[in-house]
């Protein structure tokens, strides 16, 4: 209903074409899918999706369901062999990097073969490359970057700091300066800012020179989230000489279910039911994340001796050191006895009656509405971030990968809506008493009671952002004009 309101307002508007690009990836395709849903209803534009598919079946099952809603069309481009070009074991940014450079004449020829010629681009932040395209059509280029200011304040500022800092940036002795921002931690670097000689630091340094060069810049943010930091990047004293891109805050958008929680009453959702209200902790590590077998035998140890209720998402523990192995085949692993098999002796007994296991995927926005689920133990995926926002459920952060310390940070120390381990479970092993301990703060103790009260004010602060007047609403807007 409130999207036909919000057309009716706006179809005086010339009808636009908007073609989107997204990088293969759950933590890529889903915003770029709820972007396109919002350009589709508010805007009244004919929108067309040009996506990257991987080899996930989960994956699978979002685009076919967003099919299925008839707003926009979507189109896979073929996925290129890129064995050739890079290492089996190379980083998941340069795979991708990678592969979005690969597609761009299959790219080019698509969007060329069109019968309607778009009027707007918009990539997602590994398909900057492809931004040329638009001078082509003559028309604006515009970068979506499915996360937060901080991140693109440090990625725009990227290529002063490759200047400045002559050594690694995790042997500065200080803190990394930002303009207008809260200086970044060596500990909350971004995974392609630990090791210059990688290939994975030349890819995001790129991005870092050729992303500030677009018509305009898109984030899954919204004003009242990050005042400071997104009028810091509006300062021209501060960032004039760096980057002169139009920034247009256009979130929360995150995963919108096509039908209502009653319609789906699995084992799961009964068993959530009977559950006391904001008595249960979600555990998930988004699309990529995995932890090794010690690991997992320590969070089942410590959830029995926190003796709280829980849905546990489990996976194939992990055997190599990186974090994000299941990034481009989630959905893939689905063998339940197998993965009973890392769980420490007993485990299984005790949670019949305390929580649920389930096996490599789960409906996270279903769970997380669910008045039953009273926290969120997340990977902190800005994805997973604001579905959790979005819901008023506060977090236990335990970043992994890419940017995830970064947003564990912004969630404790700024949001102040999550608690989180003092051992940095990316390079250390969480122990149960520690565990335990996270888990009765957010699910038992008066502060995790204030965190829910915090995050539950934030919740109604995005629903006010995309309301007639909201600041979202406003933005998307403006950049429809």
């Amino acid at each position: 209903m409130l999207a036909l309101v919000y057309v009716s307002d706006m179809e005086s508007e010339m009808e636009t074409h908007v073609v989107l690009l997204s990088s293969p990836g759950l933590g890529h395709l889903t915003p770029v899918l709820e972007l396109a849903k919002r350009l589709a209803t508010l805007s009244n534009s004919k929108v067309t999706i040009f996506v990257v598919p991987s080899l996930s079946a989960a994956e699978s099952l979002v685009i076919q369901s967003f099919m299925s809603l008839n707003l926009c069309r979507i189109i896979l481009l073929p996925p290129p062999d890129i064995s050739h070009l890079v290492h089996a074991d190379a980083a998941v940014v340069t795979r991708i990097a990678v592969i979005m450079r690969e597609i761009k004449p299959a790219f080019s020829s698509a969007v060329s073969a069109l019968s309607v010629p778009p009027t707007l681009f918009i990539v997602d932040l590994f398909g900057y490359e492809s931004m040329d395209f638009a001078d082509q059509f003559k028309i604006p280029k515009f970068v979506y970057i499915p996360s937060h200011a901080g991140f693109l304040a440090l990625t725009s500022y990227l290529p002063v700091l490759d200047e400045v800092v002559k050594g690694e940036y995790v042997d500065e002795k200080d803190a990394l300066f930002i303009p207008g921002c809260r200086p970044l931690q060596l500990e909350d670097v971004v995974d392609p800012m630990l090791c210059r000689s990688d290939q994975q630091y030349l890819e995001y340094l790129n991005m870092g020179i050729k992303i500030p060069m677009a018509d305009g810049i898109l984030l899954n943010t919204w004003e009242e989230l990050e005042p400071a930091t997104l009028a810091a990047l509006r300062d021209d004293k501060l960032w004039g000489g760096i980057s002169k891109a139009p920034i247009y805050p256009v979130g929360p958008t995150v995963t919108t279910p096509n039908r209502p929680i009653d319609s789906n009453k699995s084992e799961m959702f009964l068993w959530l039911d009977k559950q006391p209200s904001e008595s249960v902790l979600y555990i998930s590590f988004g699309s990529g994340g995995i932890l090794t077998k010690e690991q997992m035998r320590e969070l089942a140890l410590g959830l029995q001796l926190s003796q709280q209720r829980f849905i546990w998402v489990v996976r194939t523990p992990v055997v190599a050191k990186s974090c994000d192995g299941s990034f481009f085949t989630v959905g893939n692993d689905c063998n339940d006895e197998r993965l009973a098999s890392y769980l420490p002796e007993g485990f299984l007994d005790w949670s019949n009656n305390m929580g649920l296991i389930i096996s490599d995927w789960a409906p996270q926005v279903e769970i997380l509405r669910h008045q039953s689920v009273g926290g969120f133990l997340s990977h902190c995926g800005w994805n997973s971030t604001l579905e959790s926002i979005t819901h008023g459920v506060p977090l236990i952060a335990w970043p992994l990968y890419a940017e995830q310390r970064m947003n564990a940070t912004l969630l404790v120390e700024e949001l102040k809506i999550a608690v989180r381990s003092k051992t940095l479970p990316s390079k250390e092993i969480v122990g149960r008493e520690e565990i335990k301990l996270m888990v009765k703060r957010l699910m038992v103790d008066e502060e995790g009671h204030t965190m829910r009260a915090r995050v539950k004010q934030l919740k109604l602060s995005g629903e006010k952002a995309w309301n007639h007047n909201g600041s979202s609403f406003k933005a998307l807007a403006q950049l429809m004009r």
